[in-house]
């Protein structure tokens, strides 16, 4: 038996026809249940609380469904953005997806990079784009806001670095009210540029 046909992860949601949100073109976001970090002002708590619901779906059971848009990708440059939760702890899911996609369709990532490093080596030759939110670089605002250390997060922003890939990362730098400050932003990306990154997103979490 093929074991690749076996692999399955939770799937939160599918939501199509996106435009200039997710990466270039039209694309279609993939939200991956389960998270590590217990954010204070989660945006998308149901992948992660108990009593959420998503269904376990493989790669070509995925790829029946999204492919209805294959010639919107293929016309505009677009593709499939994986977001969560955290998908870059389903990385054997997106390869084996990786594999059997048309290979025009742009694969991106929406990550918080606080996940072992084996994942980041495998997806480093599938992703078009990584879109990461580091929070804050500061150790105990991160953990403040998170619950757990970002000391994952900076191993693997360095990783990204020392394989050449530092030009395919957005860096997103929010503005977290009540846990950073403006100040504490450009600390981050000083940090970040002397680690070798250029790309930067800055915004600012609006607190619902």
């Amino acid at each position: 038996m093929d074991q690749k046909k076996e692999i399955k992860s939770p799937v939160a949601a599918v939501s199509r026809l996106r435009i200039a949100t997710d990466g270039e073109g039209v694309t279609t976001l993939v939200v991956f249940h389960a998270c590590p970090l217990r954010c204070r002002w989660c945006l998308n708590p149901q992948t992660w609380k108990e009593g959420s619901t998503y269904t376990e779906m493989t790669p070509e059971q995925l790829l029946a469904r999204v492919s209805v848009d294959d010639l919107y990708f293929q016309a505009t440059g677009g593709g499939i953005t994986f977001g969560g939760g955290e998908p870059a702890l389903r990385s054997r899911f997106i390869e084996e997806f990786r594999r059997i996609c048309p290979k025009e369709w742009k694969i991106n990532i929406e990550t918080a990079m606080n996940v072992p490093q084996e994942h980041v080596r495998r997806l480093i030759p599938l992703i078009d784009e990584f879109v990461i939110d580091i929070k804050d670089m500061n150790p105990e605002i991160y953990r403040e806001y998170t619950g757990i250390s970002n000391s994952q997060v900076i191993e693997n922003l360095k990783f990204l670095v020392s394989e050449g890939v530092a030009g395919k990362c957005r860096i997103r730098i929010p503005l977290i009210p009540e846990f950073n400050t403006d100040s504490d932003r450009d600390s981050s990306v000083r940090e970040l540029q002397e680690l070798g990154f250029a790309n930067f997103d800055r915004f600012e979490y609006i607190k619902r």
